[in-house]
């Protein structure tokens, strides 16, 4: 990751974070998806700038936003980004399985969450995730995501 940040030139900027009790792991993959995605579709001589946020919710949930300048979806694809091997763009453009949005999903399913995106074409992406103040990972099913 550090050598994509280098030569993207991005910027990562981090306010304060939930401490929550969470899978670490988990959580350590869905942000390197998440920041991994943005440093990727950067826009074409944009260095990019990925903003992490959290605030917490009046319902004790925490809403953590990961938000980029990068080159953003048309909004009409956002339920089907989560599902595996769904591919915004052809192989040849862009490197990658199609599974890292379908990874962050399951696990922030698996901690009893949601996650969803706000996107503008050419402005950038917003993933949006909410995570209970009290999360606990359903371990119940031990498939890794």
């Amino acid at each position: 990751m550090g050598k994509r940040i280098s030569e993207t030139r991005g910027t990562i900027i981090i306010d304060s974070l939930p401490a929550l009790h969470t899978e670490d792991f988990q959580m350590r993959e869905l942000f390197q998806n998440l920041i991994g995605n943005a440093l990727k579709y950067h826009r074409e001589g944009v260095y990019p700038v990925i903003k992490i946020k959290s605030c917490q919710m009046e319902n004790q949930h925490w809403k953590i936003t990961v938000e980029d300048n990068g080159i953003g979806f048309d909004e009409k694809h956002k339920n089907k980004i989560f599902s595996p091997f769904h591919r915004l763009h052809g192989r040849s453009a862009y490197e990658g399985t199609g599974m890292g949005l379908a990874i962050c999903k399951k696990i922030v399913d698996r901690h009893r969450g949601t996650i969803t995106a706000q996107s503008t074409p050419e402005k950038g992406s917003t993933f949006i995730i909410i995570l209970p103040g009290n999360v606990v990972a359903n371990t119940t099913n031990h498939q890794t995501p």
